[in-house]
């Protein structure tokens, strides 16, 4: 069985970004980079299925410019196969990156997708979803559990008061969430082996899939600080507060 995992780089999730002083974009002068901390814990959950014997073969995908190379090592030192970068210096749309996957699984002939939930710099939540619809493929998003069974794979979701448990026809879409896995951290000697293992360079034209894009950005604005609270004395001044002062009451 062969396994696609999505790896995209973002800012590291410890970092505190900056909007530029012209309202342009996000400051990402010598900010620190990582693996969008989803798409890690989708990496691990494909190394630990073929550490149980079910995989084998796991290729690692990211989309971007040729930087991204640094994120698919990493993907590689923890136990990825191989990598395939497709390189654009565009910001790629989520419809465009779905149609980007569905090209590679369709050369690829892959098993089973397993992408983060969403990304922490977009926050879109739809790649996955988009994937499986122009593939018709069944998808279990929010995975909290998977467990390949018979050639089929079960998937535990979070939903709104609970989990739902469902049963994959393989291939299949599967998007993670935090209480799937603990991402392990790379050895040494797995990052030196890393360097060795291939990655394949292309561009979306050799896809046969046009990523410009339909949106544009009119500007972005540091969200206004929020007031300093107040300290009451008493609840009867709370509560004269919450009436004339917030009107809640």
């Amino acid at each position: 069985m062969k396994i696609l995992v999505g790896v995209k780089r973002v800012v590291d999730a410890n970092v505190k970004v900056r909007v530029k002083s012209d309202g342009t974009g996000m400051d990402l002068a010598n900010a620190k980079m990582a693996i969008n901390p989803f798409c890690e814990i989708a990496v691990e959950e494909a190394i630990r299925m073929k550490e149980a014997g079910v995989a084998d073969e796991i290729i690692a995908v990211s989309i971007g410019p040729q930087v991204c190379q640094e994120q698919i090592r990493t993907a590689l030192a923890l136990g990825s196969d191989r990598g395939i970068l497709v390189e654009t210096e565009d910001q790629a749309e989520p419809l465009a990156v779905a149609k980007i996957f569905k090209a590679i699984i369709e050369k690829e002939e892959i098993n089973l997708v397993i992408l983060g939930k969403l990304s922490i710099d977009t926050d879109n939540n739809q790649v996955g979803q988009m994937i499986a619809a122009l593939c018709n493929y069944p998808q279990g998003t929010f995975a909290c559990s998977a467990e390949i069974k018979e050639g089929k794979i079960e998937v535990s979701r979070e939903i709104d008061g609970g989990e739902q448990t469902v049963l994959l026809d393989l291939p299949a879409i599967v998007t993670t969430d935090l209480r799937l896995n603990e991402p392990r951290y790379a050895s040494l000697p797995n990052i030196m082996k890393a360097k060795k293992k291939p990655i394949d360079i292309i561009q979306p034209s050799d896809l046969g899939v046009d990523i410009s894009s339909n949106l544009k950005t009119l500007g972005i604005e540091t969200p206004a600080e929020r007031s300093a609270g107040v300290k009451v004395e008493s609840v009867a001044e709370l509560v004269d507060k919450l009436r004339n002062e917030a009107k809640v009451i």
